[in-house]
């Protein structure tokens, strides 16, 4: 697919982006516009891939390094990151640092890039994200409501947590359609948390629909340790079908 390799600036400095269209005749552009957060591994060859699949079914996808605050950050080998103490605190030292308020503030800077962009249509935008990008994707649902459409997370971690910053929080604020895809036996998404998102969502009038993987946590991404092509299969035809719904 072709990528365009960018970066975009922001309040805080000059964030890495690639954006990714359709290519051959099949789909005339331009496209409505979808930001993919990447997993707490960050932007890496496995999300450029995954751009390229989401855009072959019609879309124009973005994805951001949302850790461009740390520089030129060495990539973490997701296969060992967990097990190894020094990069684990690595890690989650660069995770918390991407706070709601950074989410939602990137978000903005990142839906101005699409506006601008002659190969994007509309003004209102798809937004999807894995594990901690899932738990993104709604927050910036939540805090940019007039331009998310449409907002999908896949084994996102945190979604209805007893923590201001939760999702399930700002349900209220919401105007985009919802698809959460939990994996079974998750601890950052249990069947309570769940429950609590669904009531959150249905009281606020929120079109959603949530559901359960057969898979582990990072089931949907392939260089995680429990990718399940499966799962992965079922994920990318929810996408293809949600964002075919919602964005047009």
């Amino acid at each position: 697919m072709p990528t365009t390799t960018d970066s975009i600036t922001t309040a805080d400095g000059t964030c890495p982006v690639t954006l990714h269209t359709p290519e051959g005749s099949d789909f005339a552009g331009p496209w409505p516009g979808i930001v993919m957060y990447p997993d707490a591994g960050g932007a890496r060859q496995t999300f450029r891939e995954m751009g390229d699949q989401l855009a072959a079914y019609g879309f124009a996808v973005l994805v951001p390094d949302v850790y461009y605050r740390d520089g030129d950050w060495a990539p973490f080998e997701m296969a060992s990151v967990f097990s190894d103490e020094n990069e684990r605190k690595r890690l989650f030292s660069m995770i918390s640092k991407v706070t709601p308020d950074i989410m939602a503030a990137d978000a903005k800077a990142f839906f101005d890039y699409l506006s601008a962009r002659p190969e994007v249509t509309g003004e209102a935008y798809g937004t999807t994200g894995y594990c901690m990008g899932g738990r993104t994707s709604l927050v910036v649902a939540g805090r940019v409501p007039e331009r998310v459409a449409a907002a999908m997370s896949f084994h996102g971690g945190g979604l209805a947590a007893d923590d201001p910053g939760s999702p399930h929080l700002l349900a209220d604020q919401m105007k985009a359609a919802v698809y959460v895809g939990g994996a079974e036996n998750d601890a950052s998404f249990t069947p309570e948390a769940a429950e609590t998102l669904d009531k959150a969502l249905t009281a606020a009038d929120v079109e959603h629909t949530i559901e359960w993987y057969a898979a582990g946590h990072g089931f949907a991404v392939p260089d995680n340790g429990p990718y399940d092509k499966a799962a992965a299969k079922r994920h990318w035809d929810a996408m293809e079908s949600f964002f075919g719904t919602h964005l047009g």
